[in-house]
């Protein structure tokens, strides 16, 4: 046997030992590069497949099988998350063997009408058409087939509408219209029938969102709060709508323990940089224009490989050369804490007077956050010139030297070029965060 065969049995009988579930797999080279990565419905089934003798994977990756020398796995909750997954890492690392996904221009994404007095959902190639300004933009996905079936299913839980009808809340026709098919079989709630209030359908599309982004496990805890609420009020109905969903959503997650196991999600503003500049200026009265902003999040479960982020954009889009990760050694669950370490590891040398600061630096959370990072900063002997930090929920600005925080418009732009900058930094701390706990997990193997 040769030493090339000796290495696909040695990684052949690995694929085979590997949990039967849904997940991401990484194709590495020896000195641990990632070559490839890929979805699996079946870990061990599909992994293995390519240390057969027999496998031929075309012209393009067959040559890959000369220069594999093991490989990673990322275990994940259904094939729909395994999509997601996948197309983040690929657009993290562009590894060498993978053609698909290094363009987003001609994938599918996911948006969501928000301006309109009752949302639709839409899969489009094109997000930034006009009938979707202003609206939530998720994605890239890898493939329009997998998306459609991940939404049809996700549809049944949050019933939101997926037509193209102009439906306006003080449209008293409505009460006359008859429903498409969608609504008897229960997976729309009708508002073009007038089946629905707007707070409700609104409540709905928010937590259709946020599972989406997949913040679960906070969300069914609200909602069983809610639906207790709700029987309290002897608003039975509504009780029992919030119970078939959290039924629904619980039958959905195979392995609740593990629901918040990966957040690979982005989500895409289509705004203009430089009008969110300049409102971002005139919101915090600032003398001169902001081009560089970096933000501060921090990650962690339960305390468990709690890590920090440090993105940074110029003129409003993202420099990833300046991008850095932190992992958190003076804190385990404590984010004050964490952030305390980070801002120091960063922008100890700009204290020093040896780098700049950036125009604005974004602290991830509110008022108790955005206080612990400037008394890190006043340790320092140079002060930046901006703190501020962006509230999750209520999106509230809180900026130093101001004793209340600033409301600004959902559709603001200088809030929206926050909301990207602020997500993104979440994106990156999770995606470090999971690779973090992924390597402990096969340590322990």
């Amino acid at each position: 046997m040769t030493d090339r065969s000796q290495v696909l049995q040695r990684l052949r009988d690995k694929a085979r030992s590997l949990t039967k579930t849904p997940g991401v797999y990484l194709m590495k080279d020896a000195q641990g590069r990632v070559l490839y990565v890929g979805k699996a419905a079946c870990l061990p089934d599909r992994v293995a497949s390519y240390f057969i003798p027999s496998t031929d994977l075309g012209p393009k990756k067959q040559p890959m099988l000369d220069v594999i020398d093991d490989f990673d796995v990322i275990e994940c909750e259904g094939e729909w998350e395994a999509l997601l997954a996948e197309n983040r890492l690929i657009k993290d690392i562009h590894p060498r063997f993978n053609a698909d996904l290094k363009d987003d221009k001609t994938y599918p994404y996911l948006v969501i009408t928000t301006r309109d007095d009752f949302p639709g959902v839409f899969i489009t190639r094109q997000p930034a058409a006009p009938q979707f300004r202003g609206a939530k933009v998720l994605g890239p996905f890898t493939t329009v087939y997998a998306l459609r079936e991940s939404i049809q299913l996700l549809q049944r839980v949050f019933k939101f509408r997926t037509c193209t009808l102009d439906i306006r809340e003080g449209d008293d026709t409505r009460r006359f219209f008859r429903p498409c098919l969608l609504h008897p079989i229960k997976q729309c709630t009708a508002p073009c029938g007038d089946k629905i209030s707007k707070d409700d359908y609104r409540t709905d599309i928010d937590r259709f969102i946020r599972f989406i982004q997949s913040k679960r496990s906070v969300m069914l805890r609200e909602m069983r709060d809610e639906m207790t609420q709700a029987s309290a009020k002897q608003d039975y109905e509504r009780a029992a709508a919030l119970r078939d969903q959290v039924q629904a959503l619980e039958k959905l997650d195979q392995r609740g323990k593990r629901s918040d196991r990966w957040q690979p999600e982005t989500e895409s503003f289509q705004i203009d940089p430089r009008k969110g500049l300049e409102s971002l200026r005139r919101t915090l009265e600032l003398d001169t224009p902001i081009r560089c902003v970096e933000c501060i999040d921090i990650a962690h479960l339960q305390g468990q490989q709690t890590v920090g982020s440090k993105v940074c954009f110029v003129d409003g889009r993202p420099f990833k050369n300046e991008y850095r990760r932190y992992k958190i050694q003076t804190a385990a669950n404590d984010d004050y804490a964490a952030i305390r370490e980070v801002v120091l590891r960063r922008y100890r040398d700009a204290g020093k007077g040896q780098a700049l600061y950036p125009d604005l630096i974004i602290i991830d959370g509110g008022l108790g956050q955005l206080n612990t990072a400037i008394q890190a900063f006043e340790s320092l002997d140079v002060s930046p010139p901006m703190v501020i930090s962006l509230a999750k929920k209520e999106e509230l600005i809180y900026a130093q030297h101001r004793a209340e925080p600033i409301r600004l418009s959902r559709r603001n732009a200088g809030l929206r070029l926050c909301q990207a900058i602020r997500d993104e930094a979440h994106r990156f701390a999770q995606h470090y965060h999971h690779l973090l706990r992924q390597k402990k997990s096969l340590d322990k193997n």
